[in-house]
């Protein structure tokens, strides 16, 4: 009987860390699957063999330059090709990566090969309209949030939720006396932790709004001490040159330990959110960039919420203070209500929970790996 193939397409780290978690759950109960990829390092360590290693071919590179669009075009129609003529899979299970993926999924669809999609685009953030691909191309999607699922069923699409990859990577919450002594902290103050975003134009449009946030806070409650997280991704340079002069301390590559021990936060939007949701660590999201991307953001959007405990819960639980909302001021007085007002602070801490719960059910990269094993058995 010839081996079962399977090939999976991711573009950057994330995804390659994502496909590497499916691969050890397939291959506890199904070793004698073969698998290709275009993958990185994760895959790479478990032997699986690399039609193209993506951080090599620049996959990951912000922007769409003419040079990427055309590498993206080549190696688009290459990996069809190959897929096509030489490998042959049984199944292709595309992750994350949407512009990509859902290119390549019409020229797969096209050659007879199965489609099935991981971590699909969020097109119930913006461009709706591309789920019109998904339902002509794709076979089966496994969504990271139960609201996912009810959209793709509702345009007659196989959908499946299967989990929060993030509920087994992250780590559990940090001893809080530890971090305090580690960061010298005072354990009699409390402590809001201030995550300005990962990107340049982030620091650009949040940085000065948010430290200034912070000292208004620290005007009317001198019980309160901040720290503030530097980005991996952002070298010494480019961050102090946004910090400027500061007494706030600057802490990296903790995340993790800053969002389980805090009392509050301060976050600039993005998946941050949801991992301080998954520590029920009570915040603020805030977000502000050009008028006219907001403008055009506005006209795009599928959804009234952008916090994703917001949209998960269909309820107003973090405040979203964005664009005009963006200030010193009003972000001051929705952190203060936290500090301040214990029935409220409650109530998000509660919400924030349940928002857990939903999400711990499932084990993402083993339940994918369930789903690959039985279609792959029935073929």
């Amino acid at each position: 009987m010839d081996k079962k193939k399977l090939f999976i397409v991711t573009g950057e780290l994330s995804g390659d860390k994502h496909a590497s978690l499916v691969v050890k759950n397939l291959r506890e109960t199904n070793p004698d699957i073969e698998i290709e990829a275009i993958g990185g390092e994760n895959l790479k360590k478990l032997g699986v063999k690399l039609f193209v290693d993506h951080s090599k071919a620049h996959m990951s590179a912000m922007g769409l330059t003419p040079k990427i669009l055309f590498d993206h075009i080549t190696l688009g129609k290459r990996v069809v090709d190959y897929l096509k003529n030489e490998y042959k899979p049984d199944l292709v299970l595309l992750i994350d990566y949407g512009g990509f993926n859902l290119n390549i999924s019409k020229f797969l669809k096209k050659a007879g090969i199965k489609v099935f999609y991981y971590i699909p685009p969020q097109i119930w953030a913006s461009r709706k309209w591309r789920i019109k691909t998904v339902k002509q191309n794709i076979s089966k999607v496994m969504t990271i949030f139960p609201f996912e699922k009810e959209m793709y069923e509702k345009e007659g699409i196989d959908a499946q939720f299967v989990g929060h990859p993030l509920i087994t990577q992250m780590p559990p919450a940090a001893n809080r006396d530890e971090v305090f002594e580690k960061y010298g902290l005072d354990k009699n103050k409390k402590l809001i932790s201030i995550f300005p975003g990962s990107r340049t134009f982030e620091l650009h449009y949040l940085m000065k709004t948010f430290l200034k946030a912070a000292e208004l806070i620290h005007q009317k409650r001198e019980d309160v001490q901040f720290v503030i997280a530097q980005a991996d991704s952002l070298k010494d340079d480019v961050f102090n040159k946004f910090l400027g002069k500061t007494d706030i301390k600057v802490v990296k590559n903790d995340n993790y330990a800053l969002l389980s021990v805090s009392d509050a936060l301060m976050l600039a939007s993005g998946t941050v959110a949801l991992e301080a949701a998954l520590y029920t660590t009570p915040m603020i999201i805030s977000y502000k960039g050009p008028w006219f991307a907001y403008f055009v953001y506005r006209l795009v959007r599928c959804i009234d919420r952008v916090c994703l405990p917001n949209i998960i819960m269909d309820k107003d639980i973090v405040p979203e203070l964005l664009q005009p909302d963006s200030n010193p001021k009003v972000i001051a007085q929705n952190l203060l209500k936290i500090i301040e007002d214990e029935n409220y602070r409650n109530e998000m801490v509660e919400d924030l929970s349940k928002v857990k719960e939903i999400l711990s059910k499932h084990e993402a990269a083993k339940e994918v790996a369930q789903i690959l094993a039985k279609e792959l058995e029935q073929q």
